[in-house]
């Protein structure tokens, strides 16, 4: 895997620092990977690994207020705030497209990147040749808590599993949470998200409706995730889609696991259902 860095320019005047890995010759597709709150794109690096070693070309930034990006300043969001947040996803989809003119795409968006995802689709599903949702839930109830008074601690997410650190409810591994833990790019308290309230949008079924039917979904998720409630969440968003006329909607929801399925104790069981989901789609 050969791995360089680049910056594209947000609408608002961000330079949103990116990872990209690429395989060794031409890629089959290329891969845009959006990551969750309170976290940075250098994290997929493993992820990126088994993606690349089965051809894929992976960008993966470092998103506003997070890693490099945020310069220091963890959780400020910029001028563009939410709608900043999900027009970036569009302007990395931009400058893919430029760089590799004809490839085929992926989105792979986690959590907050999953959210991100389901909003940026509604205007933008002929821009995607797929895409997958890790982590994800049903957006109306994000954006509850995203606009409930009082800052936002990820931490709360933990009062079902034990208390070592506070942050159990992300994986059943406990290296992984000690490595989130000692990570000072992770687990910041973020300002809130301005305009967070258009994320609805991704819940209303005449938006969704505007989704290009042959556009292959993924959803995946631990059923132990808080944000799944139990699967039920994830549930309600796969069949949004197929009532919108979808025809590839794939829920895999995984017993026992937790909110950061690529850093779970069965991580290999999920990247190899990625990299299958991807190898039917965009890598055919």
């Amino acid at each position: 895997m050969k791995e360089d860095t680049l910056a594209f320019a947000s609408r608002d005047g961000l330079q949103i620092q990116t990872w990209r890995w690429a395989p060794e010759g031409a890629p089959r597709a290329v891969v845009q990977v959006q990551h969750g709150l309170g976290e940075h794109g250098g994290r997929y690096r493993r992820f990126a690994e088994a993606l690349t070693a089965a051809g894929y070309l992976v960008y993966a930034p470092d998103g506003r207020g997070s890693g490099r990006t945020a310069a220091g300043r963890y959780g400020h969001w910029g001028q563009g705030g939410w709608p900043g947040w999900v027009d970036d996803l569009n302007q990395l989809n931009q400058r893919i497209r430029a760089d590799h003119p004809g490839a085929r795409l992926a989105i792979v968006g986690h959590s907050m990147g999953s959210f991100a995802t389901q909003q940026y689709l509604l205007d933008h599903s002929a821009d995607v040749d797929a895409a997958v949702l890790i982590g994800s839930s049903e957006v109306s109830g994000i954006v509850d808590v995203l606009t409930a008074p009082g800052p936002v601690d990820l931490s709360v997410f933990n009062q079902a599993f034990e208390h070592r650190t506070g942050y159990e409810w992300l994986s059943r591994d406990p290296a992984e949470v000690d490595k989130y833990c000692a990570d000072p790019a992770c687990g910041f308290v973020p300002e809130p998200f301005e305009g967070i309230e258009t994320l609805r949008r991704a819940a209303d079924p005449a938006q969704l409706a505007r989704l290009r039917a042959d556009l292959p979904i993924l959803i995946v998720s631990g059923d132990a995730d808080p944000l799944a409630g139990g699967g039920a969440a994830l549930e309600t968003v796969a069949q949004r889609y197929r009532d919108a006329g979808l025809r590839d909607v794939d829920l895999a929801l995984y017993r026992d696991a937790r909110h950061e399925l690529l850093n779970e104790t069965n991580r290999d069981e999920v990247t190899a259902r990625i990299v299958g989901f991807l190898d039917r789609t965009v890598g055919a």
